[in-house]
C-alpha cells in the first residue's frame, strides 16, 4: 500500500481584540466600508477612533467598497454618516470600478454593448448615469444590455425580479453588475444587494461581468491607485470572507476579519459578545477561507 501523503495543517488565525496589536505589521490598509466602519445608519465610533490611530501612525488608508455608486459620492456619503475625509488617503468603489468601464469600454466585450441601457437600481443610484454617453431607457423591450446597481425597495428578493430577469434572458441581453455583494445589514436589518439579483441572473444563463471585491481587478486598480511601490506591507480590513477576505488573497495581500459585520450572526455575536472561537474556526474551514488575523469589532 503506497504511503499516503501527509494532510496539512490548516492555518491558524489569531484573534485580536484590537488592531494596535497588527498596525506595525502594515505600511498600509484597504478598509471596507459596510459592517466595518458604518452599518448605513451611522459610523461605528470605535472603528473611527482607530483610523485615527493609524493616521496618527503614518499609515496610509484607503476605503474600498462595493458600493454601487462614484467615489466621490461614497467619500461625501462616508462624511455625512461620520467618517472624517482626511482620515483616508483615497476612496475607491466597486460602482467607480464599473463606471469607468462604461466610460472607456476598454475590452471587446465593453465595446460590444450597445447604447442603449436599462438601469436597475434605487433612486440614490442615479449618478452613475451622470457623464455617460448612453442612451437611459424604461423598457427591456428597448435595451442592448442592463446595468445592475440594487434592489428597488429594501424589502424585495431577487425573486422579486424573477420576471424581469427571465425578459432579459429571452432578449439574451448582457448586464454589468456594479456590486457584487449578496446581501448587506442597514441598521440591524438584512436586504438584498446587486449581487443577488446577478447571480439569479447568472444562474439562469444569463451573461454577466461583475466589477468589485472579490473580483481581482477592483483590488489591482486599488493597489494601482495606492502606488507604494515594491515591497509595502499591505492588509485588506474587511467582515465578509467571500469578498473581502477572499478577495486579498486573490492578489496576494493580507486579510483581516471583522468577525461582526455580515457574519456576525453566524459567529453568535449577540448584543456585543465576542465571537466564538469554535464557530469561528468552522466558519473560516467551511469557506476555506483563512484571513491573517480576526478581531471581533474595526477597534484600536
Amino acid at each position: 500500500m503506497p504511503d499516503q501523503a501527509p494532510i496539512p495543517d490548516k492555518p491558524a488565525v489569531s484573534l485580536h481584540e484590537g488592531l494596535a496589536d497588527l498596525a506595525e505589521d502594515y505600511d498600509a490598509f484597504i478598509v471596507d466600508l459596510w459592517g466595518v466602519l458604518h452599518d448605513g445608519v451611522t459610523a461605528f465610533p470605535e472603528a473611527v477612533a482607530c483610523l485615527e490611530q493609524l493616521k496618527a501612525r503614518g499609515k496610509v488608508i484607503w476605503i474600498l467598497s462595493n458600493a454601487p455608486r462614484r467615489a466621490a459620492s461614497v467619500a461625501e456619503r462616508n462624511a455625512a454618516l461620520g467618517i472624517p475625509a482626511a482620515l483616508a488617503d483615497g476612496v475607491m468603489s466597486s460602482g467607480e470600478e464599473a463606471w469607468r468601464h462604461l466610460k472607456q469600454r476598454p475590452d471587446a466585450w465593453y465595446r460590444a454593448l450597445g447604447r442603449r441601457c436599462y438601469h436597475l437600481g434605487p433612486a440614490r443610484d442615479q449618478g452613475m448615469r451622470e457623464g455617460l454617453d448612453y442612451d437611459f431607457v424604461e423598457s427591456l423591450a428597448a435595451a442592448d444590455f442592463l446595468l445592475n446597481t440594487g434592489a428597488l425597495t429594501a424589502e424585495d428578493t431577487a425573486a422579486t425580479y424573477g420576471n424581469l430577469l427571465h425578459e432579459a434572458l429571452g432578449r439574451r441581453l448582457p448586464m454589468v453588475c456594479a456590486n457584487p455583494d449578496l446581501e448587506v445589514v442597514r441598521g440591524g436589518k438584512r436586504e438584498i444587494c446587486a449581487g443577488a439579483i446577478a447571480l439569479a441572473y447568472e444562474e439562469l444563463g444569463g451573461e454577466l461581468r461583475y466589477h468589485g471585491k472579490p473580483h481581482r481587478g477592483t483590488y489591482e486598480t486599488c493597489l494601482a491607485l495606492m502606488d507604494l511601490g515594491p515591497g509595502a506591507r499591505i492588509a485588506a480590513i474587511g467582515d465578509s470572507l467571500r469578498t473581502d477576505i477572499a478577495g486579498a488573497q486573490g492578489v496576494g495581500i493580507d486579510g483581516i476579519f471583522i468577525a461582526a459585520g455580515i457574519h456576525g450572526e453566524a459567529l453568535g455575536m449577540v448584543d456585543g459578545a465576542p465571537p466564538d472561537p469554535a464557530r469561528l474556526a468552522a466558519l473560516f474551514d467551511e469557506r476555506d477561507l483563512y484571513p491573517a488575523a480576526a478581531l471581533p469589532f474595526l477597534r484600536w
